[in-house]
């Protein structure tokens, strides 16, 4: 029966990209607070090498998630060579399609030479969007859409900045990259062919600081009404030790400012908080569904948790 049911709630659609659908998710994830109770109601073992996870989406019963398969770690160097600390590892970027059982469907490549570093992703209802970057700050990237009902794949532009995810305003018709540690937003209008404009201007000129320094965002939703939920976490170092604290943040795109910051006290038994790195959601009957893969490689697994906001 569980499995059954299991089965039946994977199978809903997607959290939709439609105004009218996505209204009901926005104003109950406004309405969350950390005192409300999550409930696990699933633990799925993805059946593949699932590497570095990075940024995921849900369409219909299938889940995209992107991945960085490194092959040779960054080096840090002695001293820094000009705007770099590290070299550029090596490494390959996929982009794997799963179904609800945990079963690969599809791996797609994605990247470019030294830039095989995917981020956290969109879906506007026919395209991914997606960034690929250096794994090293301070950097360039190249952004992507990936069409899912065919697997295409478009580069829609470059820029000379390390692009950790993106977020695609439907509304507004543009994109918006959060860089490395996500402590500078960058939007580029979005012309109809999908090409990105402004990719010209600097990332000084471009850029506007994210005021909010609690948690890192590593992967990033559209809600509707230009307003951004921003997933992720960061590490804090006290007298006993550190501690990894996860959260999600509502963000206005229009001035890159937060409307609601909720921290989320759900972790993983690896001890990683669940926002580690891929999250995405859909509304409920009386709240939403989120699903996370915080943890790597073998050890991947795709939880499902349900909150209820009245």
């Amino acid at each position: 029966m569980r499995s059954l049911c299991l089965l039946f709630l994977l199978s809903l659609p997607a959290f939709s990209q439609s105004p009218a659908q996505r209204a009901p998710f926005r104003n109950m994830v406004l309405r969350l607070t950390p005192g409300h109770t999550w409930k696990q109601v699933a633990s799925i073992p993805l059946k593949f090498n699932a590497f570095h996870t990075q940024g995921m989406v849900k369409v219909g019963a299938t889940f995209f998630m992107t991945s960085v398969e490194v092959t040779r770690w960054p080096e840090k160097y002695t001293e820094p060579r000009g705007r770099y600390d590290r070299d550029t590892g090596a490494g390959k970027g996929h982009v794997f399609q799963f179904d609800s059982l945990g079963n690969l469907l599809r791996d797609l490549p994605i990247g470019e030479g030294d830039a095989y570093h995917p981020g956290g992703m969109d879906f506007d209802g026919t395209w991914l969007w997606i960034p690929v970057t250096e794994y090293r700050p301070n950097s360039f990237s190249i952004l992507y859409r990936l069409q899912v009902s065919t697997g295409k794949v478009e580069e829609v532009g470059r820029y000379p900045e390390s692009i950790g995810a993106v977020v695609y305003d439907a509304d507004a018709r543009t994109l918006t990259g959060a860089n490395w540690g996500a402590r500078q937003f960058y939007t580029w209008p979005v012309r109809k062919d999908g090409k990105l404009r402004k990719t010209e201007v600097s990332p000084t000129l471009l850029g506007r600081e994210n005021p909010s320094f609690y948690i890192d965002y590593q992967d990033a939703k559209y809600l509707g009404n230009h307003l951004m939920l921003g997933s992720g976490l960061a590490g804090y170092t006290a007298p006993n030790g550190t501690f990894r604290l996860g959260g999600w943040e509502i963000v206005d795109l229009r001035d890159g400012r937060p409307v609601r910051q909720i921290p989320l006290r759900i972790w993983s038994p690896s001890g990683r908080p669940m926002t580690n790195n891929p999250a995405t959601f859909e509304a409920t009957a009386d709240g939403f569904r989120a699903f996370f893969v915080p943890d790597d490689d073998e050890a991947a697994r795709l939880f499902i948790y349900e909150v209820r906001v009245p």
